[in-house]
């Protein structure tokens, strides 16, 4: 089976059409005619993101969708690319990081991003409905806290911004991209060395190169504001359509529910022969994993299509992975969706769709909205 990667326009909450009651593991044919696997359900995934027998690193995988990058995409990661290293690599890269996102540090940043919320709602309440939450609220929260976390001139956003949509868009520019942002955050830590402040690549300086630190960087500034932007977005947009409410823990299951990780991101290689799920793995093939199937398995989640506000176990989705690869900004990305969540409502509690013409991303590896015009009383 090929990978089918649009949702229903229809019901763009639920996972790609074609792949309901598929077993938790199907053979899948790749973009380049490999074939591989595609993981489904909770169990088999925790199994292939938690097996260190399964590579994370770019040249032993094969993409599920096609790529624009002449070898597909299957090359070396540079130095500081620490998402497709392997342990002990990882495992390095992984200590000096980790200190910078703990629950704690996290938490002491929770006055500013309320105070950043606030800032961008009077703006929007001063300009009066209607108004974009995309680009008045949902980008610019993360936005600014991740340059600010970082040591990243916020003034530059706009950059920034354009290069992580090519980034994580199907058919962009990635290559070209990564260039860009590439050459622009080694100026930056070139200048953090001579000049080093209170954030992050400051604090970094002494422990890694230049290139390791500046694609660390890169990682770090991508993520950190594009999967976070996409969830307030799009979360905002689920509760406005099914009509309820935003209630104060909703968050893990509209991560669960949402999960905007799609395309068969991430994916593994296998390093040897493992049995997954009764299936055998061979040595060399790639498995993807569809987050979409996985955090709506019925056998781990009950009632799994429905937006469950109380749902107790809604923490055991995938959306921030498993692993030694689990997503190091988890604890950052929930502060900011529950304060921009709890912000945005408590504001403006007649919010509205202004327009039944909301434009979904149906051809980028982030799900989302471009745009989602909202007004109020």
């Amino acid at each position: 089976m090929r990978l089918p990667i649009d949702r229903d326009p229809k019901c763009p909450f639920d996972p790609p059409q074609g792949l309901q009651g598929l077993p938790p593991m199907s053979r899948l044919e790749f973009a380049d005619g490999h074939q591989g696997w595609l993981a489904t359900t909770l169990e088999a995934a925790r199994t292939v993101l938690g097996d260190p027998r399964f590579s994370a690193r770019t040249e032993l995988k094969h993409s599920a969708v096609r790529s624009t990058m002449p070898d597909g995409g299957r090359r070396p990661a540079p130095p500081g690319f620490f998402a497709a290293t392997d342990p002990p690599e990882h495992t390095r890269y992984r200590r000096l990081l980790i200190g910078q996102f703990t629950v704690r540090r996290m938490r002491l940043l929770e006055p500013r991003i309320e105070r950043i919320a606030a800032d961008h709602l009077d703006a929007m309440a001063a300009a009066g409905p209607p108004a974009d939450l995309v680009t008045a609220y949902a980008l610019p929260i993360p936005s600014m806290v991740i340059c600010e976390l970082l040591g990243v001139p916020y003034e530059d956003h706009a950059f920034f911004q354009d290069r992580s949509l090519q980034i994580v868009t199907a058919g962009g520019d990635v290559d070209g991209a990564m260039a860009d942002l590439g050459a622009y955050l080694h100026t930056l830590v070139r200048r953090k060395r001579a000049e080093p402040g209170d954030d992050l690549i400051s604090g970094l300086t002494g422990d890694l190169t230049d290139e390791e630190l500046a694609t660390a960087a890169m990682i770090l500034l991508v993520a950190g504001h594009e999967t976070t932007a996409n969830m307030l977005s799009l979360g905002t947009y689920a509760l406005l359509t099914s009509k309820k409410k935003y209630e104060e823990g909703m968050v893990e299951e509209l991560l669960r529910w949402l999960a905007i990780v799609h395309l068969g991101a991430p994916s593994r290689a296998a390093l040897e022969d493992v049995e997954v799920a009764g299936e055998m793995v061979k040595k060399g093939e790639t498995v993807a994993l569809s987050l979409p199937m996985i955090n709506r398995d019925p056998e781990a989640f009950e009632d799994p299509d429905t937006l469950r506000p109380d749902r107790p176990d809604a923490r055991r989705h995938l959306s921030f992975g498993h692993g030694v690869h689990q997503c190091l900004g988890q604890q950052l990305a929930r502060i900011e969706l529950s304060i921009g969540y709890r912000a945005l409502f408590d504001r403006f509690p007649a919010l509205r769709l202004a327009t039944t013409d909301v434009p979904l991303k149906h051809d980028a590896a982030v799900y989302g909205l471009t745009r989602l015009p909202v007004t109020w009383d």
